[in-house]
Parts: structure tokens; sequence; C-alpha cells
């Protein structure tokens, strides 16, 4: 099979890309960027209402077209379009929408874009509660930050959640991962073939020449979408421990916080007169960003790799984050654009000096502009996908042959999904 400009691509979004809202938002943005740079035909379809902030596609030569869930209405729509690679946004589409694409394109390429390990994100988020229950320092999560992929694997395997993401994985031709962390855990621990994996990470097709300088920047800034829990968990934990201790020793610092869709409990945080100021949406995040002095991201848990993290290298701001932030984004031959620690008091003496000392401050910006030299170019990432993807398609007998677990997965949990998808439908059929 010999892929054209003509090659069909049929994105399935769990939600409608909102790029300025979510890091996911901005990798499926770059993503369809290296399909249109190809000349590929490109249809974006979800069951999701749009969001607010939502990303005009359509100005892109990208088609739009809303679906429904249990519904045999896709059945005729992908039988009709007959696309050549079906992206699955999220394995939550895949269970939802696998079993019509393989019955209807059997021939077509299905690829798993996961933006981060939701099972990991999910485990860590339960050990986090669970540390926070037993009688330890709430200052310092080395213990937890210490956990090797051994116990990680322990916490997931144990989960609904990781049985159900990575039976995705195995019944998908290729998943891409943003996080060479999760790639070894899958491989390593859960014995995924690497055959069904490909790193894919943030993408960036342009790096500044010159950043402002630092007497030009003031304040320190955290951004990130308050709907995301690792973020709300983060702004918790700097209101009411990382915070305090910076204005202890910056008594006039201010912090602004950014991100989409505030909820109230958020707003109540807001609080001038401790310099603490909750700012809701930035309709331009490089811009805020360029203007601080300070990134911080005090992530307790998480996965993938962090958007806000990389656009602070990429405003040439310093970044006070855990090793949770910095996971899978750094190398060993590069330092940390900023400072990584582990406990409230050494990330705020850690933000202080950046803040202050200015050669500290420039050496990190210096750092951060090799790291997105070395790691996250798109002329290098985009091509990449675009050959496994051509690959893929070109082998894909063979590697369907070569993943009988996939094929079995798919056989057992397909026909169970089609039952009840179809049971649901007749359920929901108005009455004659």
């Amino acid at each position: 099979m010999s892929p054209t400009a003509a090659t069909k691509v049929l994105i399935i979004g769990y939600v409608w890309p909102e790029p300025r809202s979510s890091a996911a938002g901005g990798h499926m943005m770059q993503i369809l960027q290296s399909f249109l740079d190809q000349g590929w035909d490109l249809t974006f379809s979800s069951p999701a209402n749009e969001g607010e902030h939502k990303e005009d596609l359509a100005a892109l030569g990208i088609r739009e077209c809303p679906i429904e869930l249990n519904n045999s209405s896709f059945d005729r729509f992908v039988a009709e379009l007959a696309p050549d690679i079906v992206l699955f946004d999220q394995f939550m589409m895949e269970e939802q929408f696998g079993w019509r694409v393989e019955q209807h394109c059997p021939n077509a390429l299905r690829v798993l874009e996961t933006s981060d390990l939701q099972c990991l994100r999910h485990a860590r988020h339960q050990r986090l509660k669970d540390f926070l229950k037993g009688d330890t320092d709430e200052d310092d999560f080395s213990p937890l930050f210490a956990q090797a992929p051994a116990q990680e694997f322990q916490h997931m395997a144990e989960t609904d959640l990781a049985k159900r993401e990575i039976a995705a994985i195995y019944r998908c031709d290729l998943s891409l991962m943003i996080s060479e962390v999760e790639i070894q855990l899958l491989e390593q621990q859960f014995r995924l073939p690497p055959a069904l994996l490909h790193w894919c990470p943030l993408m960036l097709d342009h790096l500044p020449d010159e950043f402002p300088p630092f007497e030009q920047r003031a304040h320190f800034l955290s951004i990130g979408n308050f709907r995301h829990a690792p973020n709300w968990d983060a702004v918790l934990w700097m209101k009411n421990r990382v915070w305090p201790l910076i204005r202890q020793q910056l008594p006039g610092a201010q912090l602004h916080l950014y991100g989409a869709y505030t909820p109230p409990k958020a707003a109540a945080l807001h609080n001038p007169a401790q310099g603490f100021h909750i700012m809701n949406w930035a309709e331009d995040a490089l811009q805020v960003m360029s203007a601080a002095r300070v990134c911080l991201a005090p992530l307790r848990f998480g996965a993938g790799i962090k958007g806000k993290l990389l656009d602070a290298m990429l405003c040439g701001t310093p970044s006070v984050t855990t090793p949770v932030g910095s996971e899978s984004m750094s190398q060993d031959d590069l330092p940390w654009p900023g400072a990584v620690a582990e406990s409230a008091s050494a990330l705020a003496a850690a933000a202080v000096r950046l803040y202050q000392d200015q050669a500290l401050w420039s050496q990190a910006q210096a750092d951060g502009a090799r790291l997105l030299e070395a790691r996250y170019r798109q002329q290098v990432h985009g091509p990449a996908l675009i050959q496994r993807l051509h690959h893929c398609r070109q082998h894909l007998e063979q590697l369907r042959r070569d993943n009988f677990t996939g094929a079995m997965l798919r056989h057992h949990h397909h026909k169970s999904t089609q039952y009840m998808a179809q049971w649901i439908e007749a359920k929901n059929r108005p009455a004659p």
C-alpha cells in the first residue's frame, strides 16, 4: 500500500480541540498540522459539545463532523468516508467507535493518541490521597516522587482503568505516546510490544531568537486548565504551603494564576492582599508567560509531559517544578531550565533565588533554549510520525498477525460493545 497525497484521515475526538486551554489540545493541533503538511484529507469528528475555546478547524481546511454515541448513523458516515487512517483521541473513543471502524473500514490503520497515560495519572492521584492520610510531613513529598517503575506498575495494575486503557492500546495498530517514561513503563512492566508504541512529544515549529530580558519582567505565574485535577491540586498546594513561604522572603511578590474554565472554588481563592491573583483564562498564554519572571508548577501528581513548562521554555521563562512536572521533559546531558524540588520549602527557596539572581535566571533561560532545540522540534518529530504511519500501513497485515493479543481483545470487546450499543440505540429509539 503506497500512501499518497489523497490519504484520508478521520480523527475521533473525545472533545473538540482547544489548543489555548490545554496541552492535549495543543498536541492534537500539532499532529493535525503534521498531517496537513502532507496534503492529507482530514475530517475531525466528536460526540462532545463545542467548548468555549474550540479551534476553528474549518479555517484550516479540516472538515468538522459531529457524531453521536451508540448510533448507527456513524456506520454510514464512516463507510462513506472510507478513511485510510482513523485516529482515536483518548482510549474511550476507541472503546466506543473501534468496533464500528473495524466492521466498516477493516483496512484502515487504527491509531490511538493517548495525550497522557490516564491510568498512571489516576494511580498517582490515589497514592497522593493515601499519602496525605498518613502521619507525614505535608511539605515533603520525596517518598511519592521516588516511586520505582515496578511500584508504579503495582499501583496501576490493580485498577480497572489500566485494564481498559492498555486493552485499547493493544487493540490499535499504533499508539502515540507523549512521554518516554510511559513508553518504558508499558514495555518493561506491562510487556507491551514496542511495535505498538511511538514516541510523539509536544512539537514546536518555531523557536524564538530572543526573549524579553530579566529587567523587563515581573511577578510569578502559574497556568493550567482548572478542570484538570493535577492543576487544581497544585493551585491548592501553592495557596496553602508554597506561596506563603515565598511571600515571607519577598513580601511584595505577586502570583498570577491563569486557567481556562475557572470554577467558583478557584475564584474564591483570589486574594490581592496576599499577592495571590486568580486571573481566569489567558487570551494569549505566551504573552503572559513572556511577561513573567518565574513560572511555578508544583505538581504533586500527573502523567504525560507539561505544556505549561514547554511554554515557559518557549518564552524564556525559568520554571520551578517537581519531579512529576519535569518527568520525561529533559535529558541527562541537559540541566532543567530552572529548578526541580520535592518539598514546599525547597520549591519556595528555588523560586526566590531565580526571581532575585539575574545571572542564575539568565543561565536557566539559556538552558531552556537548548532543551527546546534538542527535544521538541516539529521538523524532527512530525516527519518521524509520518514515516511511522507509512510503515504501519505498508506492513499492516503482518503487524496485526504479530499482535494476537490485540486481535483477541478486539474479538471479545467489540462483540460485547456492539451488542450493548445496539441495545442502547434500540432502547432510545422513539416508540412507533
